[in-house]
C-alpha cells in the first residue's frame, strides 16, 4: 500500500509510535512488539529523515543512535549544588538519623514526620535540565558545584525522555517553562557482563558503576549509544507548588515517562523504614541492575533548607549501604591459568553457591604466597566474598571443619597449556612458563593486550575469535593480524564475510593509533600506561628505545632498574626483530609524531599521580593536560611525587602518600591549578 500522508504526519506518526514501544520496554518493561520490528521502525524513520532533514528535530528517536564526536566536554555550573548522601552501615545510625531529624522538626515546631525509602542504585549522579518540556541539557555531578555537559551522550539513553509536552500540561499546570530532574545512570548486569564479554583481564571493567563512569565520557556518542545504559529518576525541580511533598515528586516523574524503578515508599514510623530495609537486603539480588543500599529522605521538602547541610552531604538524608556478603562453599580442586607474560594463576573451583545475587563457582587464589597465607587445602570449607560486589575472592578457612581427605595444592611442574618445564624466578612469587614464543595461552593473551582498549583499541578481536586464530597457527604474534586475509577470516567459526570485513576495517583504523600506545601495546612486562608515557618521551622512536642502555634506562623518571632490565630484555629476544618488521610493514606508529605546544609552565618540575575516578576527565585527557603545561604523569608513590589528584574511591596509592607526606588535592584544585 502506497502511504499518502506527507512526510511530516509519516514521521510524527513513527515517533510516537517508537517512543510508545520504547517506554513499554524500557521503563514498563512489558514489550509488545519484537527487538526486529522495533529496530525497522526505527530504520523506517531514520530513512525518512534522511530524505527530509529540515523535519529532523532534536527531540526525534532517531537522535538517540548516536555518531557526534565530542572533544571536549565543557563545565556547567549546578543552579543548586549536588551534594553526595552520607553513608552508614549500621541500623543504629539508621535510628539515630531519624531521631535527629525529629528533634530538629520539632525545633520548627513540626510533630509529623514521615520517611521516603529509595533503593540506592549503583550509578553516576547526572542532572537533566528541560526548557518547555524539551531536554536542553545533561550534566554530571562533578564536584557538586559544576559538572561537565555530557547532553550529546545522555541522549543516547532510551530512558530519559527527550521531550515531556505531552505530560507537560496535563501534570505540572503552570509550572515554571524549566524544570530539573536529577537521577542516576546505571548499567544492568546482562550489558555490564555483555560489555566485559571477550575484553582481556588487564582490560576489563571491575563493576558497572566504574563501566558507566568511563562510558559517559566517551567521545563518539554512538558508541556510548552501544553499550545500553539506563537512567533512573529520584528528584525533579522546577514545580510551581515547590512544596510538593518528595513521595509526590516521585510519582510525577513516574506520570512524565520517567523509570523510577517504583520501589520507593512512604513511612510514618522507625520501623517500617527498617523492615524496609531487611526487605530489600534479599531481594535487591532479583533485580537486573545492582544496588549497594537504601536510601531514607524526609518527605518534606519545605524543611530540607531550614534543616540544612554539612559541608558535603544533607541533613535531611542517609544512605544505607548493605555490607559485603559472604559465603561458605568447599574448594573441590584448583586450575592453573597461563597469562601473556607467562604467569600461573591457581584458580579455585568451588562447589556452586549462591553470593550477591549471583552463583560462584570460580574464584581467584592470586599465587602460592597467598594460598600459604590463606593456609588453603583441597577439600576445604572456605568462607568468599564479592569485592564491590562483584569479584569473588577467598578470604578464609574454616579450618574447625577441615575434612579428612583434605591435601595441600601443589604447584605445578609443568605449564599446563604447552607442557614447558615452569621455573620460579628468585624473590618473586609467581611460577612462570619460560615458553614464550610457542605457548598458545601466552601468544593468545599478548594478542588480546596489543587489541585492548587502551592499547590498539581493536575491538572486533575478542577471546573467541583469537583463540581460533592462534589454534589454527594463522597468528603466532600481534604483527600478524595486519596480514590476514578476509578468506581466512571467513572460514573460522561464527564468522562471514561482514564479520571479516569489521575485523580488518578495526585493523586499519588501529594504525592511527599514537606510538604511546602501542609502546604499551607491545606488552613488555612491567612497562603499564604510564611508563609508556614517559618512554615515548625520552625515546622518539622505537629504534631509540631499543639501541638504550640498561643505565640509561634507569635514568629516565618513573623507571627503576627492575624496569630497565625489563626492557633490556623484551629487544634481546631473538623473535623480536622479524616482530618488528612485521610491525614497520603494516604501518604502525613505531616513533612519536610532533610533539603538542606547551600551553603553559604551571606543572613545570611536577610529577603528578592520578587516583579514583575523577568526574571531569577521563584519566588519559588529564594525563595530557598535566603533558601540556610541563608535568610528568607517574603510576606510583614515591617521595618524589609531586602532587597526587584523588577522585571517587580512591585506594591504597592514596594511602600510601598521605604516610609519605605527598601533597593532595582534589579535581576542583586540580583544575584551577590547569
Amino acid at each position: 500500500m502506497i502511504d499518502t500522508r506527507r512526510p511530516e504526519e509519516a514521521i510524527e506518526q513513527l515517533r510516537r509510535e517508537i517512543e510508545h514501544h520504547n517506554h513499554l520496554y524500557y521503563v514498563e518493561a512489558k514489550p509488545e512488539i519484537s527487538d526486529y520490528d522495533f529496530d525497522r521502525l526505527l530504520e523506517k524513520l531514520v530513512a525518512l529523515e534522511r530524505q527530509h532533514p529540515e523535519l529532523v528535530t532534536s527531540d526525534s528517536p532517531s537522535q538517540r543512535v548516536g555518531g557526534t564526536i565530542t572533544k571536549e566536554f565543557p563545565s556547567v555550573r549546578h543552579r543548586e549544588p549536588m551534594l553526595s548522601l552520607a553513608n552508614t552501615y549500621s541500623l543504629e545510625e539508621v535510628e539515630d538519623f531519624y531521631n535527629r531529624v525529629r528533634k530538629l522538626l520539632l525545633l520548627e515546631g513540626v510533630s509529623d514526620q514521615e520517611i521516603v525509602g529509595e533503593l540506592k542504585f549503583d550509578g553516576v549522579a547526572v542532572s537533566l535540565l528541560y526548557r518547555d518540556g524539551l531536554l536542553h541539557q545533561g550534566a554530571t555531578r562533578g564536584d557538586g558545584v559544576q559538572g561537565d555537559d555530557i547532553t550529546v551522550n545522555l541522549r543516547t539513553i532510551p530512558t530519559i525522555p527527550l521531550r515531556l509536552d505531552s505530560f507537560f500540561a496535563r501534570e505540572l499546570q503552570g509550572s515554571a517553562r524549566e524544570i530539573e530532574v536529577r537521577g542516576e545512570v546505571f548499567m544492568r548486569k546482562e550489558d555490564f557482563e555483555r560489555l566485559n564479554d571477550g575484553r582481556p583481564d588487564e582490560d576489563r571493567f571491575a563493576n558497572p558503576r566504574n563501566a558507566t563512569a568511563g562510558s559517559l565520557k566517551l567521545q563518539d556518542s554512538a558508541e556510548v549509544a552501544r553499550r545500553r545504559m539506563y537512567f533512573v529518576a529520584y528528584y525533579m525541580k522546577g514545580l510551581e507548588d515547590e512544596s510538593t511533598a518528595h513521595f509526590r515528586r516521585l510519582e510525577l516523574l513516574d506520570k512524565l515517562g520517567f523509570f523510577t524503578g517504583r520501589h520507593y515508599r512512604l513511612y510514618s514510623e522507625l520501623q517500617g523504614v527498617i523492615d524496609f530495609i531487611e526487605e530489600w537486603a534479599e531481594k535487591r539480588w532479583k533485580l537486573p541492575y545492582e544496588t549497594d543500599g537504601v536510601v531514607l529522605k524526609l518527605n518534606d521538602v519545605r524543611q530540607w533548607g531550614k534543616l540544612g547541610a554539612t559541608a558535603k552531604s544533607p541533613r535531611w538524608a542517609i544512605a544505607y549501604k548493605y555490607p559485603a556478603q559472604q559465603a561458605k562453599t568447599v574448594l573441590h580442586d584448583v586450575v592453573f591459568q597461563v597469562g601473556r607474560l607467562g604467569t600461573i594463576t591457581p584458580v579455585a573451583e568451588l562447589e556452586p553457591v549462591r553470593l550477591a545475587g549471583s552463583t560462584v563457582s570460580r574464584s581467584t587464589l592470586h599465587n602460592f604466597d597467598e594460598i600459604e597465607r590463606l593456609g588453603v587445602m583441597l577439600h576445604d570449607r572456605v568462607i568468599i566474598e564479592k569485592s564491590g560486589e562483584v569479584i569473588p575472592k577467598v578470604v578464609r578457612i574454616l579450618p574447625d571443619e577441615r575434612p579428612s581427605d583434605a591435601v595441600p595444592i601443589v604447584p605445578p611442574m609443568r605449564c599446563p597449556s604447552c607442557g614447558t618445564t615452569l621455573v620460579r624466578p628468585e624473590n618473586e612469587v609467581s611460577y612462570y612458563c619460560p615458553n614464550d614464543q610457542g605457548c598458545p595461552a601466552q601468544i593468545k593473551g599478548r594478542v588480546l593486550h596489543f587489541a585492548s582498549r587502551n592499547a590498539m583499541d581493536i575491538q572486533t578481536l575478542g577471546d573467541a575469535l583469537v583463540e581460533q586464530l592462534v589454534a589454527k597457527g594463522l597468528i603466532r604474534d600481534p604483527g600478524d593480524l595486519y596480514f590476514l586475509q578476509e578468506p581466512q577470516l571467513e572460514k573460522l567459526d561464527r564468522m562471514g564475510a561482514k564479520s571479516a570485513q569489521n575485523v580488518l576495517r578495526a585493523l586499519e583504523k588501529s594504525r592511527e593509533k599514537s606510538y604511546e600506545q602501542l609502546l604499551f601495546a607491545l606488552g613488555i612486562r612491567h612497562v603499564g600506561r604510564a611508563t609508556a608515557r614517559e618512554l615515548s618521551q625520552a625515546y622518539q622512536s622505537v629504534d631509540a628505545l631499543r639501541k638504550a642502555s640498561e643505565e640509561h634506562l634507569a635514568t629516565v623518571p618513573d623507571i627503576g632498574p627492575v624496569v630497565a632490565r625489563s626492557i633490556i630484555d623484551y629487544f634481546s629476544k631473538p623473535s623480536w626483530p622479524d616482530f618488528l618488521e612485521k610491525l614497520r610493514s603494516a604501518g604502525l606508529p613505531l616513533c612519536a609524531s610532533e610533539s603538542k605546544e606547551q600551553i603553559n609552565r604551571n606543572f613545570e618540575g611536577l610529577s603528578v599521580l592520578f587516583t579514583g575516578a575523577l568526574d571531569r576527565y577521563d584519566r588519559q585527557k588529564a594525563s595530557e593536560l598535566v603533558l601540556e603545561r610541563g608535568g610528568r604523569v607517574v603510576g606510583s608513590v614515591s617521595k618524589k611525587t609531586g602532587i597526587v589528584v584523588a577522585g571517587h574511591d580512591a585506594g591504597s596509592k592514596l594511602d600510601k602518600a598521605l604516610k609519605l607526606g605527598v601533597r593532595i588535592i582534589s579535581e576542583g584544585e586540580f583544575e584551577a591549578m590547569l
